[in-house]
């Protein structure tokens, strides 16, 4: 992973084999990144996205296991416990054009991934909600 600071947006390239959700929790950790909106577009050689199921409070899992185009992947940086929780949805496009969309779960980079983080001033935190069994902004 590579990355400059211009201001308050961050230009992330993360490489060929490195995972997104690692990457980005290191970056927050070494950057004290604490609120953050996030998009990018790549590639990726495995992810498992899920579909949260309200009623099991468990993830439907897709795992796809080919290279494929990251045709939207944007999602949000907040903390839990003062650690940084990465909250990301993603669109993979495969070889034959299928789409696979969700929450991702695990990530590796393909090829490359080109990445935007605008960082804000303050923090948000996110509290548990029983009900839901998910984790919700703190506002």
């Amino acid at each position: 992973m590579r990355y400059q600071r211009f201001e308050k947006v961050y230009a992330v390239r993360i490489d060929k084999g490195e995972e997104i959700m690692e990457k980005l929790k290191e970056l927050c950790r070494t950057e004290k990144i604490r609120f953050a909106q996030v998009s990018a577009i790549g590639a990726s050689e495995h992810a498992v996205l899920g579909v949260y199921d309200l009623t099991s409070q468990e993830y439907a899992k897709e795992t796809c296991s080919e290279f494929c185009e990251i045709i939207s992947l944007a999602g949000n940086i907040t903390t839990v416990n003062d650690a940084p929780y990465i909250h990301l949805h993603a669109t993979l496009a495969d070889q034959k054009h299928n789409l696979h969309g969700g929450h991702v779960l695990e990530l590796v980079v393909g090829a490359t991934c080109e990445m935007f983080i605008q960082v804000f001033d303050s923090a948000v935190g996110r509290i548990h909600d029983d009900q839901m069994g998910i984790n919700l902004w703190e506002i």
